[in-house]
């Protein structure tokens, strides 16, 4: 027996699936595979094997190394793993002790730009063959469990932007924790919203992105040029589950590969250090299925209240633990020290905890009108948040808000003068309220909430540690 096998990690569809990726390999249809997992910070991290060595790892998994996860964004580890104290209460990781990734062979995927590469998506588990609590993609299968047999349908609206590369800053004096940004240049002028034109500039480049997202099989709706100069917005269709979670590390890590190979850098920071650029979102569309019907359309012929949300009780109170919740969620929507300068008033984003109908400055937005169409749009995300710590926060909020009968209040019809909870000004403040949310941290876990709040204070100290461009401006000269 292999690992997998002896401790029944895999369902008879994902055994049948490794089949066919065992199959393509001894076929010589496989170079090599990516063995990849998303870390605490929903980078994917992992190892390349040989064809030769496909079998093997579908059998055991592979071996790599835990101190990943006790690092901050910049690759500085801020967790002591050689010390005789128990690393973060898990024994299993002192030392940097070997993890085990195992494939979830339903994630495969044929990169159309690296030809002969395969790709796979994995779970960490430790020696024991015990699932690793850190890992997030883990966690959001464990608060999906809380769903009493619901399905949560959720559907990506992210930005991002797309630059020629003009010096990528790979000289000796460029190295460090992080490393020089590159320099880069603008495609277009932006500032024209939806611009056929605009769209057209960047035409030849979106076309090669638009066939390797499709060759991935990712299942891609639209691609718009957004406002802001060489800012791009994609849309994918709804999925259930871990779906959209696993979409959206696929096509982060996708588009930043293939626009490099072609010259160009994608980032998804939020808001660039350029000038005239503007903050790109992450806006999450989502719903709860019964069966197979939504539940968050209210049963036919029923009123609403005149400043109420059109939606069933289980959708409004859904509704109210997104906006009761969301201080706390916001650091694992908004989890960059630069994501909180997106929080502005009159410009498209939430500044405060509100929803409205159809209504681009509020935090939620509700739309739709019927049970298949009936959904929460919540605008809060940034477009570098980890997939699974954002859908698995919203979920546990909204079903906080169901367990507690929350009301979400009168619809703002001034979201950006209503009286309302504001949203944190910055990450320090995002992860206070995360820290005094109990409810909330029940159902993430308490354990991993400690975890994740250690390792994002320690990106923050780092930063109150550096002189910024604002310093060097206000008081060199002037004192």
């Amino acid at each position: 027996m292999g690992f997998v096998e002896r401790h029944a990690l895999w369902t008879p569809e994902q055994a049948a699936a490794a089949e066919e990726i065992r199959s393509r390999a001894e076929g010589g249809g496989l170079k090599v595979i990516r063995l990849v997992f998303a870390d605490q910070h929903g980078l994917l991290r992992g190892k390349t094997v040989t064809a030769d060595e496909v079998a093997n790892v579908l059998r055991d998994g592979t071996g790599i190394a835990s101190s990943l996860l006790a690092k901050d964004t910049s690759g500085r580890t801020v967790f002591p793993l050689f010390t005789k104290e128990t690393p973060l209460g898990l024994p299993e990781l002192r030392g940097a002790a070997d993890m085990v990734m195992v494939p979830d062979p339903l994630t495969f995927r044929m990169l159309p730009w690296s030809p002969g590469t395969g790709w796979l998506l994995c779970d960490l588990r430790f020696t024991s063959g015990t699932a690793v609590p850190l890992c997030t993609r883990g966690l959001l299968r464990s608060v999906l469990e809380q769903a009493d047999g619901l399905t949560y349908r959720t559907g990506l609206e992210v930005e991002f932007h797309l630059f020629r590369l003009a010096d990528p800053r790979l000289g000796v004096a460029d190295m460090g924790q992080p490393g020089a940004a590159p320099e880069v240049s603008v495609l277009n002028h932006g500032y024209q919203y939806l611009s056929e034109l605009r769209y057209d500039e960047l035409d030849p480049l979106l076309d090669v992105l638009r066939d390797n997202i499709e060759g991935l099989g990712l299942p891609l709706r639209s691609m718009e040029v957004e406002f802001g100069p060489s800012q791009v917005e994609l849309t994918l269709q709804p999925a259930d589950g871990l779906g959209t979670a696993d979409a959206m590390v696929l096509l982060r890590s996708a588009v930043k590969q293939v626009a490099a190979r072609h010259g160009h850098h994608a980032t998804f920071m939020c808001r660039p250090h350029l000038p005239g650029v503007f903050s790109s979102g992450w806006h999450l569309h989502q719903s709860v299925l019964r069966d197979g019907a939504g539940v968050f359309a209210p049963e036919p012929g029923t009123a609403a209240p005149d400043d109420g949300p059109r939606l069933s009780p289980y959708g409004t109170a859904f509704l109210g633990g997104l906006l009761r919740h969301a201080r706390a969620t916001s650091a694992f929507s908004t989890p960059t020290l630069n994501g909180y300068k997106r929080f502005r008033s009159l410009s498209l984003a939430p500044d405060r905890a509100v929803w409205g109908r159809d209504n681009r400055g509020a935090m939620v937005r509700v739309l739709g009108d019927g049970p298949s169409s009936t959904r929460l749009e919540n605008r809060i995300g940034e477009p570098a948040a980890n997939p699974y710590l954002y859908l698995a926060s919203q979920l546990a909020a909204g079903l906080e808000g169901v367990a507690g009968d929350l009301d979400p209040g009168p619809a703002a019809d001034e979201p950006y003068a209503a009286q309302a909870e504001p949203l944190p000004r910055s990450l320090g403040e995002a992860l206070d309220a995360l820290d005094s949310d109990r409810v909330l941290a029940d159902r993430l876990g308490k354990d991993f909430v400690a975890y994740y709040t250690s390792i994002k204070r320690a990106e923050i100290a780092r930063f109150d540690q550096e002189v910024t461009d604002w310093e060097q401006r206000e008081y060199f000269r002037v004192f």
